[in-house]
């Protein structure tokens, strides 16, 4: 085998790794294995290639993996409701009057039946259309 296809199966093993991590880290040395092997190629000395793969592994962490971190953390900030969450700020319809007082109340949100509360205390009649304020545990609060 010649010296460049040393530093290319590095490359695939590197990659294989970044794979299963996902950090970005390991990627950047993959980048210097591949500037190594394209001087193994060219049948530079070794003391080149092991200088191309420190400057090109460096330069890639650099310079690349912050571009790299920063596209993939761009929706961590963002929380994304899901499941029952996802219904809050919803429209439902009231298929029981609701009435805090007496206890009753059921709206239909996407076919499914979820008990309800009214926010202010209001009773809310039968097929009104109302909004999802909050949810706890399985009740849901509602406004007009």
């Amino acid at each position: 085998m010649l010296p460049y296809h040393y530093w290319l199966i590095a490359t695939a093993v590197l990659i294989l790794i970044e794979l299963c991590t996902a950090g970005f880290g390991v990627i950047c040395f993959a980048v210097g294995t591949l500037l190594a092997a394209l001087l193994a190629y060219l049948q530079l000395s070794l003391g080149w290639q092991i200088s191309a793969f420190i400057v090109g592994s460096v330069l890639a962490l650099v310079f690349i993996r912050p571009f790299a971190l920063k596209w993939l953390n761009k929706h961590k900030g963002e929380q994304v409701k899901t499941n029952a969450d996802a219904i809050i700020g919803r429209k439902a319809i009231v298929t029981e009057v609701i009435d805090n007082v007496a206890g009753t109340g059921y709206v239909r949100i996407d076919g499914d039946l979820w008990k309800a509360v009214s926010q202010t205390g209001t009773i809310i009649p039968i097929g009104a259309e109302v909004t999802v304020i909050s949810r706890d545990s399985i009740i849901l609060k509602v406004k007009l």
